[in-house]
């Protein structure tokens, strides 16, 4: 049975990142895709700010905004340098400027397990940063990617170098660096990317010397599956204890993607919403044991987009948003469901969170799960929202819930 970690434990940090925390209210966009590169994506996020604090985000996750050897931003050289395949240091500048103006905060993608280098080290492999800020040498670089570092303290990212977080003086450069992406340039949130790479403790490092206002990170793991037909099994406990171990390991000052919630969900709303309901009456996710840390999601960039490694099935999109912006935990609400799905399906998100402002609901809410069969689940949320997805029918037997939303195959109520 997983240890799971109190939602309690963390309550009483003070620090800024503590705040945000403690308050629980976030909606968080993920404001790019696989493709956003192509089309002078901060002049085009900028003409959308309005709208985003209108729908009630609070703060939204940009591409990384670093010079890359990779147009996506996913293989950064030259962290200092903010000129990007996303668009000009001018443009972000403004971008940040205006987000700030309306209340949204700016999340900067922290791409920190790996860096292209400039030039050739000792053993013919690019490996050095000369010529460019942080012009670290080989000492930088694990010893399992090449490098004259330490053994990698997590997973390899295979093709380029990974970078040797033991070092002090790589320590101090990326603290450094996390600062001036605040104070110069006006990010005010942080995710990690590839968390699996490097250990947990040096997130908690750079999020104390750093303080963000939010901070979450890539853990993604694999769930767990039975062969010969690859069913997703029903138990994730071991799944999400790894998230909850890793994000404990931040000392509390990290959230982390809900991959588990994601990957049951999605199987879930094809016709088996009984794997919404864990053995002990709770959601099954990370959602379950540490609601607060638990950024719950559909898909994103990775996911889904052009890439599709893991996609949501697309025609239960509704379904599952019905799901988590009812439920506790972190909701993001990613930018293809939301810009490029057509207006009504803009619309009916922007309903949910909506109904979730308005009533109140919050990363802690308590969840009572009514029903989970093949084709229904419902719940009641703090005693003052009902929500039900699948094709079986179900209304409160309640007469205060009065119907608030509904849509194909999901309906909310509200007092």
């Amino acid at each position: 049975m997983g240890q799971m970690v109190s939602d309690d434990k963390f309550q009483e940090d003070a620090s800024r990142n503590g705040v945000v925390f403690k308050n629980g209210r976030e909606i968080l966009f993920q404001a790019f895709n696989w493709e956003s590169h192509k089309h002078n994506w901060w002049s085009k996020l900028e003409e959308k700010v309005d709208d985003l604090a209108k729908s009630g985000f609070t703060s939204a996750w940009l591409p990384p905004p670093t010079q890359s050897l990779s147009p996506e931003g996913y293989l950064p050289q030259n962290l200092y340098c903010l000129d990007s395949c996303y668009g000009s240091l001018h443009d972000l500048k403004a971008l940040l400027w205006k987000m700030n103006e309306h209340n949204v905060r700016a999340m900067a993608d922290v791409v920190i397990n790996h860096r292209v280098g400039t030039t050739k080290g000792s053993n013919g492999m690019y490996n050095r940063y000369d010529g460019i800020p942080i012009s670290w040498d080989e000492r930088a670089v694990t010893s399992c990617s090449g490098g004259k570092g330490n053994k990698s303290t997590g997973d390899n990212f295979d093709g380029v170098p990974n970078i040797d977080h033991t070092q002090p003086f790589v320590r101090k450069d990326i603290i450094e660096w996390l600062i001036w992406l605040q104070e110069t340039i006006g990010f005010q949130d942080f995710r990690f990317d590839f968390t699996k790479g490097y250990s947990a403790k040096f997130v908690k490092e750079y999020i104390e010397q750093s303080n963000p206002l939010f901070a979450v990170g890539e853990y993604w793991d694999s769930c767990e599956y039975s062969h010969p037909d690859y069913c997703l099994n029903y138990n994730q406990d071991n799944h999400r204890q790894r998230i909850i171990n890793w994000m404990d390991s931040t000392g509390g000052l990290c959230a982390a993607f809900d991959f588990t919630t994601k990957g049951i969900l999605q199987e879930a709303v094809k016709g088996e919403l009984w794997r919404l309901r864990d053995p002990k009456g709770k959601p099954p996710g990370v959602m379950g044991w540490w609601p607060s840390r638990s950024v719950t999601f559909i898909e994103n960039h990775d996911t889904g987009s052009t890439q599709g490694h893991w996609p949501f099935p697309s025609d239960h999109i509704m379904e599952g948003y019905a799901y988590i912006l009812t439920h506790p935990g972190i909701p993001t609400v990613f930018y293809d469901h939301f810009y490029d799905k057509g207006d009504c399906f803009r619309d009916e998100i922007a309903r949910l969170m909506e109904i979730r402002k308005c009533q109140d609901i919050h990363s802690r809410s308590a969840v009572k799960i009514l029903e989970a069969r093949s084709d229904l689940y419902s719940a009641i949320i703090d005693d003052k929202l009902c929500m039900k997805i699948g094709d079986g029918s179900w209304c409160p037997s309640d007469p205060e819930f009065k119907l608030a939303a509904c849509g194909d195959r999901y309906a909310v109520w509200h007092k």
